[in-house]
């Protein structure tokens, strides 16, 4: 079942007095309930309007985004659609506000009127779910950037959403703490069955998804599978993105005379051709 749906969109941000820049052309979009899907382009073609069209912080000049039957340009479904769709964004310090890691978690189900009783059992949950329930009582700002993003996604989790949106959730953490955000997501979507849509300039973090949207210029101009999308690599380059470092290594390879499949993606799939 179709959780989001975008047809036509558009959107314009405002530069100087009388003139637009157009961030998206005519985009039309389905993503399934419990999909992984990872969107990737360079800087300005238009992912992150994309991402805030999909719980309504930004509305389309023109065309539809519908959230499980929901239209955003509907006021009275604002609430509803923001409880169901969370969204992380780079700098988890601009999403944690408490001075204790489960004040923080709890902030969400608060504002959302949620009983006493049932925000401490959402607020352990949450933890649980990120492996942070032993950091409960601990300062957020002495923790690490991967953490401290986890401890942003608890408090998403916390409000029991059925879709996480991350906007380069990894952009500012260090390769230990992009693993960690990426496993746990990863993990929310195959053992919750959350619906998740990625943002990166990260290639590899890509490789897991269940679709890969290219975008440029505002527009999606190549979605597939991992091996289907970074199995195109001149036309990827064309874009000024390019496949995983293991794929173009495989490819490298291939090149040079090895009976290598091109579209390898993982070190593992890469071994094991190697081993052949």
């Amino acid at each position: 079942m179709a959780l989001f749906e975008i047809k036509g969109a558009n959107f314009f941000y405002p530069s100087g007095e009388d003139s637009e820049i157009q961030a998206l052309k005519d985009v039309s979009l389905t993503i399934e309930e419990g999909e992984f899907v990872v969107i990737i382009g360079h800087n300005g073609s238009g992912k992150s309007t994309l991402a805030k069209l999909l719980n309504g912080l930004l509305l389309p000049a023109s065309g539809q985004v519908v959230v499980d039957g929901k239209n955003t340009a509907d006021k009275q479904h604002y609430w509803p659609i923001r409880q169901q769709v969370g969204m992380v964004f780079q700098n988890p310090d601009n999403q944690l506000i408490a001075t204790m890691v489960e004040e923080d978690v709890a902030f969400g189900p608060e504002n959302l009127g949620v009983p006493t009783p049932d925000i401490v059992k959402r607020v352990e949950e949450s933890l649980r779910q990120v492996d942070m329930l032993s950091y409960r009582r601990h300062a957020p700002h002495l923790l690490s950037g991967g953490q401290k993003q986890r401890i942003a996604i608890a408090g998403i989790l916390a409000m029991r959403p059925r879709c996480l949106v991350l906007d380069e959730p990894t952009a500012m953490l260090d390769p230990r703490g992009r693993r960690e955000v990426l496993e746990t997501v990863r993990r929310l979507n195959r053992e919750e069955s959350m619906t998740v849509v990625w943002i990166t300039h990260h290639m590899a973090e890509a490789v897991h998804a269940d679709r890969v949207l290219v975008m440029e210029d505002g527009s999606i101009v190549m979605q597939g599978t991992p091996r289907e999308v970074f199995s195109k690599t001149k036309l990827l380059q064309s874009l000024d993105l390019d496949a995983p470092d293991i794929t173009r290594l495989g490819q490298m390879l291939a090149e040079d005379g090895y009976a290598i499949s091109q579209d390898v993606l993982t070190v593992e799939e890469l071994a094991v051709e190697l081993c052949r």
